[in-house]
């Protein structure tokens, strides 16, 4: 029986929550409800709690207050997307009760369960049931109702893990879009995930990867983000670990299996932080920042040959960081962007922007990422373009750790942000370029042209895997004709008030296609200002802006 939990077994917890959504994250990304490539719940859930366990095994202090505050500070810090910065929320609720707590009893671990939900739900200015947040939230009352009889942790985690897969399996009656998909909602399983992993942790029972849904076999196979590398971007003046240390495994021993993987991966999350094993059989990548490099490459000779080992002494990087800074006085303001494609960035470069984030779908920055770029502008006040919903909750956190006046223009496309960046002007008040700058951004309607990546019914439209979808805000059109549907969707987005339209070709486009595409637009609409640039987008065809 375990009635009470010392400080050890609260690091296993997390360490177990961190393992079991690293393992089943490609699972909760599968369960992404919309047709378009942009189902990175898990990855982003996997990265928060990544970064929160890193900052627990960088602490020297193991008193539960320091180890509260480090889960909590480790998880904003890496937190990426919505899913990501909730889940920062709960950590950061959980925190607070611990911190105070004299001894960790199954009323403490409820209370701070109700204390994450309460911050959570703060956390996000529209909260929508059938989502992580109704899971936390009435797993987080009935713990509190359980608790005062169930004192041994074992029975009483038994009983809330019940609870939240009851309230995850009801999501679909909550939201008629996951109903229709046929899913759960994808937070609230990665939240369940990490309460299984602690469980498991606690009570020694392996980790497992659940098998991927029969209906979503299609998804995993055309997901590309699996093998992707994120590297966080740290403040390099509060350096814990000195060495990045990058290299990949190739020629792997003919008797190496996938657990060997993870165990490198586990083994590397307590040699420092920043830890990224990537890869199968035939080639693995690794990152991690450590203060023993050599002993991170002899993991990994245990299981086959090193490539293209690089390891970069970040202590020396953040002294010359820090001597070209103070070089450097801060201007009034400055403006920040997040888009990813070469065509983009060029725009954004020749509206004088001072900094770009690379990320959009599938890659949303981290609030860590955020806060250092916009520190690195050196300006008493930034204007930020998140460019996508999903990433403007992660900018309103960073509000809270950047060193200037962090202005959120909120905009949902980057069709949106190059709008508003066309109408920033550094020589105006804020409260001027937030008006100019959001009204423009309000003028624009925004559609993409992808691939389905999924079957599904949206909008009342039967959609198949890889139909091509015209989407703004809903799905206009499908087809199997780039062109075709592209036209479609631009007329159904104008209207009377319509005085322009502008395209952004993706990478799979070349210009010649997009130019004749442009030119029959101007024939059949020729009282439309209509022009086409290079945007270099991946997944999608076409970004359309039309004003």
């Amino acid at each position: 029986m375990i009635t009470t939990l010392s400080i050890e077994q609260l690091i296993k917890l997390f360490q177990g929550g961190a393992i079991n959504i690293r393992i089943n994250r490609e699972f909760v990304d599968s369960l992404n409800v919309f047709p378009v490539p942009d189902g990175d719940t898990g990855t982003n859930m996997s990265l928060t709690m990544v970064a929160s366990v890193g900052e627990l095994e960088t602490i020297e202090s193991t008193d539960l207050k320091t180890v509260s505050q480090a889960f909590s500070k480790g998880a904003l810090k890496g937190a990426r997307g919505n899913s990501g910065v909730i889940l920062s929320q709960i950590f950061k609720g959980m925190a607070h009760t611990f911190a105070d707590a004299r001894t960790i009893n199954t009323k403490t671990f409820a209370e701070a369960l109700k204390q994450g939900s309460y911050a959570a739900y703060d956390a996000v200015t529209t909260p929508k049931e059938g989502t992580i947040l109704t899971v936390i939230r009435l797993t987080s009352e009935y713990a509190v109702k359980i608790a005062p009889r169930k004192t041994d942790f074992l029975d009483f985690f038994k009983l809330i893990l019940q609870k939240a897969t009851d309230v995850l399996n009801d999501t679909p009656n909550m939201l008629d879009v996951l109903k229709k998909a046929g899913v759960v909602d994808s937070g609230g399983m990665g939240l369940c995930l990490i309460l299984t992993g602690m469980y498991n942790n606690l009570a020694g029972i392996e980790m497992k990867e659940l098998p991927p849904p029969e209906s979503q076999n299609s998804v995993l196979k055309n997901k590309t983000q699996k093998d992707e590398f994120f590297a966080d971007v740290h403040n390099l003046e509060d350096i814990k670990f000195a060495y990045c240390t990058e290299f990949f495994i190739i020629n792997l021993r003919k008797s190496a299996t996938i657990s060997d993987i993870d165990k490198l991966r586990d083994n590397l999350m307590l040699l420092g932080d920043c830890v990224i094993v990537v890869g199968d059989l035939s080639l693995v990548k690794v990152h991690v920042h450590t203060n023993k490099p050599d002993k991170a490459l002899s993991y990994a000779l245990a299981l086959g040959e090193l490539d293209k080992p690089k390891i970069e002494n970040m202590l020396e990087q953040g002294r010359v960081f820090k001597k070209e800074s103070e070089k450097r006085r801060n201007k009034p303001c400055g403006i920040v962007t997040v888009c990813m494609g070469d065509g983009l960035k060029e725009i954004f470069e020749e509206l004088n922007v001072d900094a770009i984030i690379e990320g959009g779908q599938t890659m949303n920055p981290s609030v860590s990422d955020i806060v250092n770029l916009v520190n690195e502008v050196k300006a008493d006040t930034v204007y930020i373009l998140p460019n996508n919903g999903n990433i403007i909750l992660a900018a309103e956190q960073a509000k809270e750790l950047t060193t200037c006046e962090l202005i959120i223009i909120p905009t949902r496309s980057v069709q949106q942000g190059i709008a508003a960046a066309l109408n920033y002007d550094p020589t105006i008040g804020i409260t001027e370029n937030i008006s100019s700058m959001q009204r423009a951004a309000s003028n624009i309607k925004s559609g993409m042209i992808t691939t389905a990546i999924r079957d599904t019914e949206s909008d009342g439209i039967n959609i198949k895997i890889d139909d091509i979808i015209g989407i703004a805000d809903i799905v206009l059109a499908k087809g199997n004709n780039i062109e075709d549907v592209t036209i479609e969707t631009i007329e159904k987005i104008c209207d009377e008030n319509t005085t322009s339209v502008t395209l952004y070709s993706g990478e799979s486009i070349d210009d010649e296609t997009a130019g004749l595409l442009c030119e029959k637009l101007r024939a059949k609409h020729p009282f439309y200002d209509i022009e086409v640039y290079r945007g270099g987008q991946s997944h999608y065809f076409y970004l359309l802006a039309v004003e």
